[in-house]
């Protein structure tokens, strides 16, 4: 049996705990209301790493490479403020004209 206090992981290990006391996964999984799939998961991530195998995994850091520079954003962020009714593409004209190449997609985002 696992045993953990933690909050994080406590519904998984209570997955796990109750399986092997009902001695049927499938009856474990119905009354938990999660999928066998998701059973077998967290068992093969217990027998891999332990329990401490089951803490949520970080998630992918974001990709930054696509971002403006930072005088571009500066300059979308003070002609959204002083001219809160233009739209996207209106706004990208606008810097345009100023001398700031970002698309209206670009302006959106």
């Amino acid at each position: 049996m696992l045993n953990t206090t933690d909050k994080i992981i406590k519904h998984k290990t209570g997955l796990l705990n109750l399986a092997e006391e009902l001695g049927n996964v499938s009856k474990a999984c119905q009354v938990m209301g999660m999928s066998r799939d998701t059973f077998y998961r967290y068992k093969s991530a217990v027998e891999d790493g332990g329990v401490e195998a089951l803490f949520e995994r970080t998630r992918r850091k974001p990709n930054l490479a696509n971002r403006v520079d930072q005088a571009t954003e500066d300059a979308v962020i003070k002609s959204a403020t002083d001219f809160p009714a233009y739209g996207q593409a209106r706004t990208s004209n606008e810097l345009r004209k100023l001398g700031v190449f970002v698309s209206p997609s670009g302006v959106r985002s």
